[in-house]
């Protein structure tokens, strides 16, 4: 049997020269910023999307560095394009989703300010048309409110307010209810010693293990950033915030509930949100952060539900178009993992699927690749398991020179890479035929 030919532009020297030094993240430049808003919101009725984002950024703390080496670069020719385009898209009317996917997909330039607007756009939760953004974002703000009062108030919380609302059902008897023990209006339901299946002390006590346990995740979460960990008042409430969102899914979602690694997959999208210059934005991050979670995840929901790992839309699945999608495009290197190495796909693409590479990648650069995951309007695992493809083939020569041990090394602990090159490959398994 004749094997398939590498494709000739894998040959190119651009893919085995050096990458040249990852441009530093400048915290203060951080491009996570302001919802563009409409002439109607207060303290900016004559700003416009450029002028906001050159106002006073936050305090220092809020900007949490992924570099703290970082010097002022002079964004390229090439940035100043693409942030023109995405300013001309968002302030449109109505915004053109089409060209706004196409140009976000190439990544957002650091420090455009835009990336949170851009980002609630692709995933839906702000509409194409500006003039519905204000009531659109107040009716899902007040909605995760509601959301946060049913589903996160202690149960001796509930009882009270139980209490307190008999107390005047019955406007004749104030004075008698007055007199009694408080335990005494209090139901079989209602009491903490409660087994029955609709006592809120019972589910209380069953829903504690997966709180726990999102409690620990939470504190592990990017350990490496100020913004996530450490003693500050500001990490607490961040560390907080991730809590409840994770919480209030659970309980909204009790087919999955909690499955560890969600934390990670949360993370870049709070740090783009409450990192937004726009101070109401910034403080209501955590209602974005939820709609767009429960947004983001709707395409990969089937990867944590452990009954559908042996179906055709499970992880076990989805793990096998990998391998086929590199049997396409580079099969020398397929036949060498997975046939004569022995390497299952499964050892390291796991970990890569369900966690959308935020473990593989400098914080930095997986907000540059999920740019790139939003954009495509199939839904963000395609162009995820595109871009798994191109990082195998991009490692292809010490992958065809190593062996078993090797090898799962390497792919377990990807080396450092140009994220640009690596979307670059990832954009062209979209066009190239397999050979």
């Amino acid at each position: 049997m004749v094997q398939k030919r590498v494709p000739d532009w894998l040959n190119s020297p651009i893919w085995s020269s050096t990458p040249p030094p990852a441009t530093p993240y400048d915290d203060d430049d951080d491009d996570d910023h302001l919802l563009d808003s409409s002439p109607s919101t207060s303290k900016s009725t004559t700003t416009s999307t450029t002028a906001a984002v050159r106002t006073e950024p936050p305090k220092v703390e809020i900007r949490d560095p992924v570099s703290n080496d970082s010097d002022d670069e002079s964004p390229s020719a090439e940035d100043i394009s693409r942030l023109a385009q995405l300013e001309l898209e968002l302030s449109r009317k109505v915004v053109n989703m089409g060209e706004l996917r196409r140009v976000a997909s190439q990544g957002i330039p650091s420090g455009a300010g835009i990336r949170s607007t851009v980002w609630k756009l692709l995933l839906g939760y702000l509409p194409m048309d500006r003039g519905l953004w204000l009531s659109e974002l107040a009716k899902k703000r007040s909605q995760y409110k509601h959301f946060r009062e049913e589903l996160l108030m202690n149960p001796s919380e509930i009882t009270r307010r139980l209490e307190k609302s008999s107390s005047f059902e019955n406007e004749e008897s104030k004075y008698v209810t007055r007199v009694l023990l408080s335990r005494s209006t209090i139901t079989h339901g209602e009491h903490p010693l409660s087994l029955g299946k609709t006592s809120i002390w019972n589910l209380f006590f069953q829903d504690s293990e997966f709180i726990e346990q999102i409690d620990r995740d939470v504190k592990r979460t990017h350990p490496d950033l100020h913004f996530f960990s450490g003693e500050s008042e500001f990490a607490k409430s961040n560390q907080e915030a991730l809590k409840n969102i994770l919480i209030v899914f659970a309980k909204l979602n009790p087919g999955i509930r909690y499955v560890q690694g969600m934390n990670e997959i949360l993370a870049p999208l709070f740090y783009v949100f409450r990192n937004d210059p726009n101070e109401e934005n910034a403080a209501l991050a955590e209602a974005d952060t939820f709609f767009c979670f429960v947004e983001l995840l709707s395409g990969f929901r089937d990867l944590f539900c452990q009954q559908l790992d042996n179906s055709v839309v499970g992880i076990r699945s989805t793990i096998s178009k990998l391998s086929r999608l590199l049997k396409e495009h580079d099969e020398e290197l397929w036949r060498h993992l997975e046939v004569t190495t022995k390497v299952n796909p499964q050892f390291y693409s796991f970990r890569w699927i369900t966690l959308l590479l935020t473990q593989e990648f400098d914080f930095a650069d997986i907000l540059v690749i999920w740019d790139a995951l939003l954009s495509d309007p199939e839904g963000p695992q395609e162009t995820l398991l595109r871009i798994c493809c191109a990082m195998l083939i991009l490692i292809r020569r010490r992958l065809l020179a190593g062996d078993f041990t090797s090898n799962l090394k390497l792919l377990q602990h990807y080396p450092s890479t140009n994220i640009r090159h690596l979307l670059y490959v990832g954009s062209k398994l979209r066009k190239q035929q397999p050979l």
